[in-house]
């Protein structure tokens, strides 16, 4: 079967893609070197601009990724003429909705923070301002009163661990393959990684995988979710937060392995997932952001084996942007950090000049 994977980054669903011996061609953003050594395709600098690109593609079916479960027209164009293995796209909207979310969260015997459109009459303890249809924790900060816009919402805030469930959906019941905690920037909530299992004694991760497991279940059945998909939680050391529901294959699937993106298929389809073995415990995903404006050396240059996501050769990439991924299971999180930190100062002659 020939895949067309369209996403931010298609190089993680590609992979996994082959590896379970499907043909693939991808579209994304950044078109990275090792993306292109098993996949041939295109890039554009937008979503819009990926899915006009996948029109005059030949593939027996799509998948979609990171950045268009926001956009149900975009996944419904993406299917027409092909098999959309993932959730369909009259399913989108309602599973995006944080307060369908939310009920569903307590449905299952979890909590959700309170959200609201408009500014608490009476500012009542931390609140953080999310864009309504965001992602990978960018543009979230911490609201310091006014208004926020209609494409904006306010959110309590939740002291804790940030968590993830990954997990497979065949539109009535759900199986989880890992619970990870979320990786995050040092200052603000941007996305940067995760690790699993989470660094939590055993008592609590227990819990906090039992809890995640009945919400991937009431998530499956009240949205009609198929294939791979995630939650994303706050653990307080009692209790779990529910924030968000990304109903498509997630980053950390790629701690998964083979066998993740067959079971993909088989939930997509509506079919019972098999089971895949869990991930080894301690595996790392890191991603990379520039710390200045930077130039890509040649992609021989990072280490083999360990960076993913590998930057053409004198590729300019803007600070705050992303460089590559990291993924290990030898190194712990403070170790990988140090790496790339390593990596990122000893870019050689990769400056740019301003």
């Amino acid at each position: 079967m020939t895949v067309l994977v369209v996403a931010v980054s298609a190089r993680m669903l590609a992979q996994l893609a082959v590896a379970d011996g499907h043909r693939v061609i991808a579209l994304d953003r950044f078109g990275d070197v090792d993306l292109r050594r098993i996949a041939p395709g295109g890039t554009a600098a937008s979503n819009d601009a990926l899915v006009a690109l996948a029109d005059g593609v030949a593939a027996d079916a799509v998948v979609y990724g990171a950045g268009l479960e926001n956009r149900p027209d975009l996944v419904a164009r993406l299917a027409d003429g092909r098999e959309l293995l993932g959730t369909p796209a009259d399913r989108l909207a309602a599973v995006r909705d944080p307060w369908a979310v939310a009920a569903a969260a307590r449905a299952a015997g979890a909590r959700a923070p309170e959200t609201r459109r408009r500014e608490p009459a009476v500012q009542d303890g931390a609140w953080l301002r999310k864009p309504l249809r965001g992602g990978g924790g960018r543009g979230i900060r911490r609201w310091a009163g006014g208004r926020p816009r209609s494409t904006e919402i306010l959110q309590r805030f939740v002291a804790g661990v940030p968590c993830s469930a990954v997990a497979l959906a065949d539109a009535r019941t759900a199986s989880t393959l890992a619970v990870t905690e979320q990786l995050l920037a040092p200052r603000g909530f941007r996305w940067t990684g995760n690790v699993t299992p989470p660094r939590l004694p055993a008592g609590e991760r227990a819990e906090l995988a039992g809890r995640l497991g009945a919400v991937c279940d009431e998530v499956a059945a009240r949205f009609g979710v198929r294939g791979a998909f995630g939650v994303d939680a706050i653990w307080d050391g009692r209790q779990t937060w529910v924030l968000e529901v990304n109903p498509r294959p997630t980053a950390a699937l790629e701690l998964v392995g083979p066998g993740a993106f067959a079971a993909h298929v088989e939930g997509a389809r509506g079919r019972r997932p098999p089971v895949v073995p869990a991930p080894p415990a301690g595996r790392v995903k890191l991603v990379l952001f520039a710390d200045r404006d930077l130039r890509a050396p040649h992609p021989d240059w990072w280490p083999s084996g360990l960076a993913r996501d590998i930057p053409r050769a004198g590729e300019s990439i803007a600070r705050g942007q992303p460089v590559c991924t990291l993924v290990s299971g030898e190194h712990a999180v403070n170790e990988l950090r140090a790496v790339g930190t390593g990596l990122l100062r000893a870019l050689p002659g990769t400056v740019l000049a301003r």
